[in-house]
């Protein structure tokens, strides 16, 4: 080939990619600046506390906080089962792709520097009643947290 269509054709690549690489940077919504209002607290929203504290994100976050101790570990852990110990349903085999977070509390648990046995066979006892399709799961969950530990 000749040398000229070569630096041609090189030059058009880089302004190519200086666009798309300026595309991937802008973002239109930047400029314009939103007006902010203050909120003041309601009856609503201070009953959201309640309503907050029972999330699946936040307890979830509790327990993953390697700062928190054995009883906020305790709550989160109840409040976990209470109000969404229930996994969906089995897929034929397979376990529900929900299942995965289940699985991650439960490892996160078991090396979490408060937990203690009791909360550990707590958990696994009552999570094993409420969806008892997923022993064979949670046994794996529990042993591959544990083995993860090292002793």
């Amino acid at each position: 080939m000749e040398p000229e269509l070569i630096v041609k054709s090189i030059m058009g690549l880089i302004a190519l990619l200086a666009l798309l690489i300026f595309l991937l940077f802008y973002n239109p919504n930047k400029s314009k600046k939103k007006a902010v209002t203050p909120v003041q607290p309601t009856e609503e929203t201070k009953s959201s506390k309640e309503v907050e504290e029972t999330s699946f994100k936040v307890l979830v976050a509790m327990i993953k906080n390697k700062k928190s101790d054995a009883k906020k570990l305790e709550y989160a852990l109840g409040m976990i089962l209470k109000h969404h110990g229930k996994v969906h349903k089995k897929m034929g085999l397979r376990a529900h792709p929900e299942f995965a977070i289940y699985e991650n509390i439960i490892f996160t648990l078991c090396r979490h520097p408060h937990t203690n046995k009791d909360l550990i066979v707590n958990f696994d006892r009552e999570l094993l009643k409420l969806n008892p399709d997923y022993k064979q799961e949670i046994n794996d969950a529990i042993t591959k947290g544990l083995n993860s530990r090292g002793i």
